[in-house]
């Protein structure tokens, strides 16, 4: 049992092989023809400090899991637990989920629902046992009606559309969701080999594109240079990045980036599946080798608010302290005897606020950076998706290599992925250094690959032939993570159109036991007191085409804006910061956001360039508010 290894089921002992002797034709993009001796010697470097570390550790034991385990796994993490099992009851809040989903996610859902169902039968269980017919049979009754009484949003007519109507026929925002849309407006949007549509659902952009036989691998050797510059085209109603959501919209999120990352994955002919870890005995206070969760909760007793380890944050800031500009910088090694008396002396000291950081050399700091990741009981990735982050390799295309590892991170808990986004970030800033340090993206990605993925194991045995496919595999899915790290932490349109719809749904049922008047008063802001102050005739009626603003934190806390065609979200902040007062606490422009909160979404910051009358006739019935973002 070896520090830091994932698996107990592979021999770790033998030889890494010589980079020479294996046939490169199964490997991935332009690393099949790069050597790969940084990887091999990072690894062999991984192995000498296990081989220094006497302290024995449990290794991470990964389940295999029972029949339909999985399934049922997957159901309850898409939100859909409710439609069997003991909790089987009134499945009206999955329905409002399915309803809003494509073709090809539902092909997904029903898949894992049969699966279910026919263990169940299997074990005789007493509880309901749904049939998967049944369940979508739901949405569509003998009038072809959601089960509150509106049209699916699959059926929808082109004069509803055309004259801007929900498709329950009252005015409203279009969602553009059914798969007869989707498909519409794959062949009539312009796009590029480097544009990043987030409007169509990915499995449906790979449905479409299988269908027509259209797709070309996007393939080639060679150099970073080579990769291509994607891009997303501008959405004017703006970007939505991670954090930008409220928690409960958030939660909706991560559902449907999981039910659209398996109808994906299944399209394109990969088989996804989640791991399960077992649980095991893990240190309960120290630096290394203890849970992110844990590490973090004992870490905002020191610092309230932190969201990354600090630990983590101390050694890349005494990386960068020296320069960025040594060569070999992450490649080269610190001595492993060193290492490993500093790795004890930080556990001892590093709290207390007595660890003498002058006497961490650069390369040292760089290799306690490594391990910490490495000695986490549970990988960076997690055990859920690691395997799935692996697999992305298999994808046809670069652009949907990049699609399903943008709903890959969007999966990962807060914590796992914040300190992957400061770990991408750090890694960006020495390879901007690269023409000094000799370390460029490949050079990067290659050293740093074994540290973040485990390819040994995880249920079967693995050939030294596809060890080295594997491991040009994932050094190439740590470029894709470094070079696009910025796209990556974006939620696709089309899912947060499908909260909206979900959202929207919900509200139809809950406005008839008046629930909705529970979660307005839970808002941030008192909106029935400010309307009581506020008693002006825009207040009471606002006229066509004007939104009222409101800016509780700055000078003049409310302003009707006359929204115009080009007016953005970032000119109404620069508006109501240049009312300057001395009463008031000065903000800067980065310290402010425009929100969206309610009608459609429970609350959305808004970027700079977000073209408010689009985005007003996407969400109507929204108030608009001036605030802080929440660290």
């Amino acid at each position: 049992r070896r520090s830091g290894q994932y698996t107990m089921n592979h021999d770790h002992s033998k030889k890494i092989p010589d980079g020479a002797s294996f046939d490169r034709s199964g490997s991935q993009d332009s690393l099949d023809e790069l050597s790969m001796d940084d990887y091999w010697k990072e690894l062999e470097n991984i192995h000498e400090t296990r081989g220094n570390n006497h302290e024995e550790r449990v290794a991470l034991v990964v389940k295999e899991p029972d029949e339909g385990e999985l399934e049922e796994e997957w159901l309850k993490e898409a939100g859909l637990s409710n439609l069997f099992g003991e909790s089987s009851g009134d499945p009206l809040e999955s329905v409002v989920l399915l309803s809003t989903l494509t073709r090809t996610q539902k092909a997904a859902v029903e898949k894992r629902i049969e699966t279910v169902t026919q263990t169940m039968r299997k074990k005789n269980k007493q509880h309901q046992i749904p049939d998967v017919r049944d369940i979508f049979r739901l949405q569509n009754d003998s009038k072809g009606k959601v089960c509150d009484g509106s049209e699916p949003s699959t059926v929808r007519t082109k004069e509803s559309e055309n004259k801007n109507e929900t498709h329950d026929g009252t005015k409203g925002p279009k969602f553009n969701l059914g798969t007869d849309e989707q498909k519409s407006l794959l062949e009539d949007m312009p796009s590029s080999d480097t544009d990043i549509n987030l409007e169509i659902s990915f499995s449906e952009q790979a449905a479409n594109l299988k269908d027509s036989s259209v797709g070309k691998m996007y393939k080639g050797g060679g150099g970073d240079t080579l990769l291509p510059n994607f891009r997303l085209p501008k959405d004017k109603t703006g970007t939505t990045k991670i954090g930008d959501l409220a928690p409960q919209d958030m939660k909706k999120v991560c559902s449907l980036a999981l039910i659209e990352l398996t109808a994906l994955y299944e399209i394109l002919g990969t088989e996804f599946k989640q791991q399960k870890a077992v649980k095991i005995k893990t240190k309960d206070s120290g630096l290394f080798g203890v849970p992110l969760s844990l590490l973090l909760e004992q870490d905002q007793k020191k610092v309230p608010g932190t969201k990354i380890p600090l630990i983590f944050q101390k050694l890349i800031a005494q990386i960068e302290e020296t320069t960025l500009e040594t060569e070999g910088l992450l490649r080269i090694p610190g001595v492993a005897t060193r290492v490993k008396g500093l790795c004890q002396e930080l556990e001892a000291k590093f709290y207390e606020g007595t660890f003498n950081w002058e006497n961490v050399k650069q390369h040292d700091a760089a290799s306690l950076l490594k391990l910490f990741i490495r000695e986490l009981p549970q990988p960076l990735l997690t055990v859920e998706y690691l395997k799935a982050f692996q697999d992305v390799q298999n994808l046809p295309t670069r652009k949907q290599q990049l699609q399903a590892l943008n709903l890959l991170v969007i999966l990962l808990p807060e914590a796992n992925r914040d300190t992957l986004k400061v770990l991408l970030e750090f890694l960006q800033r020495v390879i901007d250094h690269r023409d000094k340090n000799k370390m460029t993206l490949k050079n990067v990605a290659m050293v740093m690959a074994p540290n973040l993925f485990t390819f040994h194991g995880f249920g079967s045995k693995i050939i030294e032939q596809s060890e080295f496919v594997m491991a040009a595999g994932t050094a190439n899915v740590m470029r894709f993570m470094i070079q696009y790290q910025k796209l990556l932490w974006t939620i696709p349109k089309f899912i947060v159109n499908q909260v909206r719809k979900q959202n929207t749904e919900s509200q139809k049922k809950e406005k008839k036991d008046k629930a909705m008047k529970k979660l307005l008063k839970k808002m941030a802001y008192d909106r029935e007191k400010h309307e009581k102050q506020e008693k002006t005739p825009n207040d009471t009626d606002v006229p066509q085409g004007v939104i009222r603003v409101q800016a509780p934190h700055l000078s003049k806390v409310s302003m009707a804006i006359q929204l115009t065609e080009e007016l953005k979200a970032g000119d109404i902040v620069a508006r109501f910061l240049s009312q300057k007062s001395g009463n008031v606490q000065t903000l800067k422009k980065e310290e402010v956001f425009l929100y969206e909160i309610g009608g459609n979404i429970g609350e959305r910051c808004l970027d700079d360039d977000t073209y408010m009358k689009d985005l007003y006739q996407l969400n109507p019935n929204a108030e608009w508010v001036i605030k802080p973002k929440q660290s």
